[in-house]
């Protein structure tokens, strides 16, 4: 019996599949356990950014809990609780305090350990499945689905099986638990000035279902769509798409885009939340249409050693001010007081942030403070600024 078990293993299984056939399947298998964390945990369990249906739902949580072993309830607490703490201590996984080859090498340890925090799971697991196969099966035995997919691998792949039983349950931890948490919270591109490190790691997100484009998730945390720019790919979109063309998704929101009516010069309330909703790209567009220009007049104007420290200062002066630390502070410092349009325009910069933050205050107050933002900015005889705060005023939540 153990030579034919072994013949049997060495056979390939049931499949009797070759390497290739192995390796593809194995691609194949992993991908759908990513789109089942970008899609089913993360845009609609986590951040409730489309509805699934229970079919597509319940289908996501099997599978996960086959090939991960993932509690959904678990997953989704830690990271509502690593958009609320992020980049703070409290934040269960950022390289910023943790160090990037502790979660990098690490990442799935940190996530069991909050996984084990009944304060995080009370606190930030709310509205998560908690039906009879839930509380009795998915959460209560979560090892037993790995357990069933070494059994099913081996079964159909033979000793074959047991690689891919091994590719299978470190693929999550390391792309997601490592790189997302880790690299994407360490190296890359940024199209928007959050107030957390997330960066977007490549524009063509295929390999990890589009969370690659981390930053711009943290920028719009409830969007189901996480490409931003018009060469940005992100394939868990293509695969919600999909799921809507067949009715078994519904969208329920996506990152806004600017709408700036032409011939618009009256800030009133539909302004005031059109500025406040693109707040992102409001501050985006003011580092490419303001400090940008600005910036390289100044470079064209200065000589030696100012044309150098000009030449390295864009980022400092677009960058989220609770990011800088304190060398880069007296660097910003330093610079401002020697360019007196750049002091302008960054301390226009800052001024404008203050007016969606005040969060207490009520709508007449914000539309004054709007109107006199653009008024003074008008009055600064700064070309760059003046045509931005011009351009402000068109900023509409109406479709043009």
């Amino acid at each position: 019996m153990i030579d034919t078990f072994l013949e049997f293993l060495g056979n390939g299984g049931l499949t009797r599949f070759s390497w290739t056939g192995v390796v593809l399947t194995g691609l194949a298998l992993t991908h759908v356990t990513i789109a089942g964390v970008t899609i089913y945990l993360h845009r609609h369990q986590a951040h409730r950014a489309l509805d699934l249906h229970p079919v597509v739902s319940h289908f996501f949580r099997f599978w996960l809990w086959l090939t991960t072993g993932m509690v959904t309830r678990e997953w989704v607490a830690v990271h509502r609780k690593h958009h609320a703490k992020c980049e703070t201590p409290e934040d269960p996984h950022s390289p910023q305090v943790l160090g990037i080859r502790k979660v990098m090498w690490e990442g799935s340890e940190l996530y069991r350990r909050e996984a084990a925090n009944s304060e995080t799971l009370e606190h930030y697991g709310h509205l998560t499945p908690g039906d009879w196969l839930e509380r009795h099966l998915y959460s209560r035995f979560p090892w037993l689905g790995i357990t069933l997919m070494l059994v099913l691998d081996i079964a159909l792949f033979g000793s074959l099986g047991l690689v891919l039983y091994a590719v299978q349950m470190a693929w999550i931890p390391f792309w997601a638990a490592g790189v997302i948490n880790g690299v994407g919270h360490w190296w890359g591109y940024r199209n928007f000035e959050t107030p957390d490190a997330s960066r977007n790691i490549t524009p063509i997100a295929i390999l990890i279902g589009g969370e690659e484009l981390h930053a711009n998730h943290h920028a719009f945390p409830a969007s189901a769509r996480f490409s931003i720019k018009w060469w940005e790919f992100d394939l868990g979109w293509i695969w919600i798409r999909l799921l809507s063309l067949l009715g078994l998704a519904r969208v329920k929101k996506v990152a806004p885009r600017p709408v700036i009516i032409a011939g618009k010069y009256s800030i009133d309330r539909d302004t005031v939340r059109a500025v406040v909703a693109n707040r992102m790209h409001v501050m985006a567009n003011y580092a490419r249409e303001v400090i940008r220009p600005v910036l390289k007049q100044e470079r064209q104007q200065a000589e030696g050693s100012c044309k150098r420290t000009l030449r390295r200062a864009r980022a400092l002066l677009t960058r989220e001010t609770s990011l800088i630390d304190e060398a880069a502070r007296q660097r910003l410092d330093s610079l401002l007081e020697q360019f007196s349009n750049l002091r302008v325009v960054y301390h226009y910069r800052q001024q404008l942030q203050s007016v969606w933050a005040r969060k207490a205050t009520s709508q007449e107050s914000l539309i004054k403070a709007l109107q006199d933002w653009c008024l003074q900015a008008e009055a600064t005889g700064i070309s760059s600024l003046q045509e931005f705060a011009r351009r402000l005023r068109g900023y509409s939540l109406q479709a043009v």
